[in-house]
């Protein structure tokens, strides 16, 4: 059966909503040049993009509800469903997936309970996997609400996971201050982050992401532009004690010399002897 038309705003919401449409229109020489910072609009409202999202989309452009539909069902930023508070992306692609994405992922599909694209019955975080976060060169990494968190384990997932739940501040490797997945859909829709000294702190690129050019200048790069795990920048132990060289990790790890995946890649189903890449049975898992 046909789908009845979808019910519109709150008669306060729509109106809140038509300030800041109208605002966002102004910016384009074609109104419908507008659409996608408006469907990030009526996200920032929902936390995803209803059917009544797309109906105002399509009154405020004066376009079909199908053309908003073509273009809401397109792009993967755009929810379709309710989703958490706080969108957690693990990449899966192919460096990501060696160096140990592949095991992030599992995991915490394990700890949290859910499946791909699912929510944790909390509301708090949304589980997805992603097929490139363009930063390879952190692999493998995992975004929170478009913010990065730079050469995980499935341990750090998990604990990052943890405090998200619980409400503990976390911050991402590199970026501004994280925010919930609706405030970041309103900044997405091209409205100024407001809160103090956020935009200061996006920062640019890492210092991996450098390498090649400071090379190309003839300068002499970093010795380690990406510090062993449970170390701090400075070459610091876990708990401040001060360098600690590589025996002296390899002996705090019995059994691992590698506290870092770019020292070598997470036992997934590319990287596994035991489990050898390709397919092994009729649907290639």
């Amino acid at each position: 059966m046909p789908q009845l038309p979808a019910p519109d705003f709150p008669a306060d919401v729509r109106a809140r909503l038509e300030a800041d449409a109208k605002e966002v229109v102004a910016r384009y020489p074609d109104s419908r040049s507008a659409l996608l910072p408006l469907l990030h609009l009526v996200q920032s409202e929902e936390g995803h993009v209803s059917r009544t999202g797309m109906r105002f989309c399509a009154e405020t452009l004066g376009l079909t509800t199908a053309e908003v539909t073509a273009v809401a069902t397109f792009y993967t930023m755009y929810r379709r469903k309710p989703s958490g508070d706080y969108q957690v992306g693990v990449c899966t692609n192919t460096l990501c997936a060696v160096m140990g994405g592949d095991a992030i992922f599992d995991e915490l599909k394990r700890h949290l309970g859910v499946g791909n694209d699912e929510t944790t019955p909390d509301g708090k975080v949304t589980l997805e996997h992603i097929e490139c976060n363009a930063a390879c060169d952190f692999a493998p990494v995992v975004m929170v609400n478009w913010e990065f968190f730079d050469n995980q384990t499935p341990e750090s997932a998990r604990r990052l996971v943890d405090d998200l739940r619980a409400g503990r501040p976390v911050e991402p490797t590199r970026g501004a201050p994280l925010c919930t997945y609706k405030e970041t859909a309103r900044i997405l829709a091209g409205f100024p982050d407001e809160r103090p000294g956020a935009v200061a702190a996006s920062g640019g690129a890492g210092p991996a992401s450098l390498v090649g050019l400071r090379l190309a200048k003839g300068e002499t790069p970093h010795p380690r532009v990406v510090h062993p795990r449970g170390e701090g920048p400075h070459g610091e132990g876990p708990h401040g004690e001060g360098p600690r060289d590589e025996a002296t990790r390899d002996e705090a790890q019995p059994g691992s010399a590698h506290l870092s995946s770019h020292d070598a890649p997470q036992q997934t189903s590319a990287s596994d002897p035991a489990h050898p890449a390709g397919p092994v049975d009729e649907e290639g898992e």
